[in-house]
């Protein structure tokens, strides 16, 4: 039966394959790392105290991908270079979601206002990684190999979405609830569309190496189409609400090592 757990098993049941995932996986959390480190350097001076948890959220990020090249190393695999058609947080940037690398790059304090934008950018990507986490510990949370990592990541990325929702409510509260209703709205239908791309072009790289029949890549190419269809009409919505989470303070302390790995 075709379902996300039997394909999930195929690709890392073999080297080629876990090895291309690995790669694309650890390339776009060093990536959100750097991001996240560098907004932490220039928040402007009246949100100063958002600048530990900004730098928090960085530290995660690049632990998650220090996390996925042990689970390469482990294998006696190395990392391998990522296609730039299955780079997310790269077409991502392209669609305008997240600030630009150049802004980034120079040693210039951000505005207030971008502070917010990349808080609900990240709100948005941030239910698309929980979401995702939820998936793999669901059907993987107890695996030999990858059970203690996802699960750990999993555990961060919930703590990123509350500290997406609990940050922008109060920035709400202060007075920024059109540009953040706006931008939620704008990155979410935007990054459907990413995520929908992605998955193709993961998909077929996955199917070369795995030598799927031309019948189950087609299925799985309508099941993508048709998740990007829902998404479309109705299941954007799930990235842009916002309500006040359980956990709260959630970036508040020290990032959580991984002595594991």
């Amino acid at each position: 039966m075709l379902s996300a757990k039997s394909l999930f098993q195929e690709i890392i049941d073999d080297d080629v394959s876990f090895q291309l995932f690995c790669s694309i996986a650890a390339s776009g959390e060093a990536q959100g790392g750097w991001e996240n480190g560098r907004i932490a350097a220039l928040v402007p001076s009246g949100m100063r105290d958002m600048a530990p948890k900004i730098a928090r959220h960085g530290a995660d990020e690049d632990k998650h991908g220090r996390i996925f090249n042990a689970l390469l190393r482990k294998r006696g695999l190395e990392p391998v270079p990522v296609p730039p058609e299955t780079d997310y947080t790269m077409l991502l940037e392209r669609r305008g979601i997240g600030l630009a690398h150049d802004k980034l790059r120079r040693d210039e304090p951000l505005t207030e206002r971008d502070i917010v934008v990349y808080l609900s950018h990240s709100r948005v990507t941030e239910q698309r990684a929980a979401d995702q986490m939820d998936m793999l510990v669901r059907d993987f949370g107890r695996h030999p190999e990858l059970g203690k990592a996802i699960n750990m990541i999993d555990n961060d990325e919930a703590n990123h979405l509350a500290y997406c929702h609990e940050e922008l409510l109060r920035l709400n509260y202060e007075g920024h609830g059109r540009l953040i209703q706006h931008t939620l709205r704008a990155s979410a239908l935007a990054e459907i569309q990413v995520y929908r791309d992605v998955s193709l072009a993961v998909m077929r790289h996955m199917g070369r190496i795995l030598r799927w029949p031309r019948a189950k890549s087609a299925a799985l190419v309508a099941g993508i189409h048709a998740v990007y269809a829902y998404e479309r009409a109705a299941g954007w919505h799930r990235m842009v609400d916002l309500r006040m989470p359980e956990r709260r303070d959630a970036l508040g302390g020290p990032v959580t090592p991984a002595p594991a790995f």
